[in-house]
């Protein structure tokens, strides 16, 4: 059953310009939706599609044109070497956490649904949120409000934290919320607390790293004029992708040959960042922050 709707379907589709024979990547499975979309325009081509949560198992299409692999996608390359696969001809990723995840409640996720503090990914990980609220120092939680959350109050928040779980653990995502919802500005509660939680998420799943080791090998594995499709849902993750876009690397340092000439790997295609429509965002109120940037593979000849 797909539990995630996918976000700019459409949109994504026309971005990897697709050809019939190609080779194509979907580095977050999900639900599949975006997969049985480009499995409709594959007639003797091949996609392989990742997840590391093993519940995306539930969606696997049986199609000989396609094959599902549990792992993250920090490790992408790797197992397509395994699969005899050099070069591609489109990468998608959709950076969003799913449906299915937010609204389980055993997955602890969202902070409107009480369950014990997990938000791991990958349910086999060794770290979740529980370990880092109630065993991570003040000063390594308010790097991660400050950091993760784009929190100003972070050393606050860590403050509150750490004097709470001396009088006991907290255990819950009601607990979390308990503590930190005194610091909420009046009708902004909402906002807040789902960058507290996206803080802590992307600390669990050590995001930021697993998404510019995947980014750096896009510029490897994709052919001269492959496409890479990336939605991203906040700024951290934007910037990355926009710095890789525009300078073939995630720190966003130019860089030059040897005659001066600024080393480029891609290609933007569309020059304006690319929303939902207001219909979208009706029906999949989660596609209200996406934003789409699509770029084609280039190379020097230096």
């Amino acid at each position: 059953m797909v539990y995630h709707k996918p976000v700019l379907l459409q949109e994504v589709v026309k971005g990897l310009n697709v050809c019939s024979t190609g080779v194509y990547i979907d580095l977050t499975f999900g639900g599949g939706g975006h997969s049985r979309e480009i499995l409709k325009k594959l007639t003797n081509g091949k996609l392989y599609a990742f997840d590391q949560d093993l519940m995306a198992q539930k969606n696997n299409i049986e199609s000989k044109n396609f094959k599902l692999i549990h792992a993250n996608f920090r490790s992408f390359r790797k197992f397509l070497r395994m699969e005899n696969v050099q070069k591609v001809d489109g990468v998608l990723a959709d950076l969003g956490v799913s449906s299915y995840q937010i609204n389980n409640s055993k997955r602890g996720f969202s902070f409107r649904l009480n369950s014990k503090l997990d938000m791991r990914m990958n349910i086999r990980g060794d770290q979740n949120a529980y370990d880092i609220i109630n065993r991570h120092s003040q000063e390594e939680l308010q790097d991660i409000f400050y950091f993760y959350g784009e929190l100003p109050i972070a050393k606050q928040i860590a403050r509150v934290i750490v004097k709470s779980r001396v009088k006991k653990d907290i255990i819950t995502t009601q607990d979390l919320v308990d503590v930190v919802i005194p610091f909420a500005k009046k009708n902004k509660s909402n906002q807040f607390l789902a960058k507290v939680f996206q803080a802590i998420r992307i600390a669990v799943n050590d995001e930021m790293e697993c998404l510019k080791e995947m980014l750096l090998q896009t510029t490897e594995i994709l052919k001269d004029r492959g496409r890479l499709v990336v939605i991203s849902y906040h700024s951290l993750e934007d910037r990355l992708v926009k710095n890789l876009i525009k300078h073939g690397n995630t720190e966003g340092e130019q860089e030059k040959d040897f005659y001066g000439n600024i080393k480029k790997s891609f290609k933007q295609i569309n020059k304006k960042i690319i929303i939902p429509k207001i219909e979208e965002i009706k029906e999949n109120s989660r596609s209200r922050s996406a934003k789409l940037r699509i770029a084609e593979r280039i190379y020097n000849e230096s």
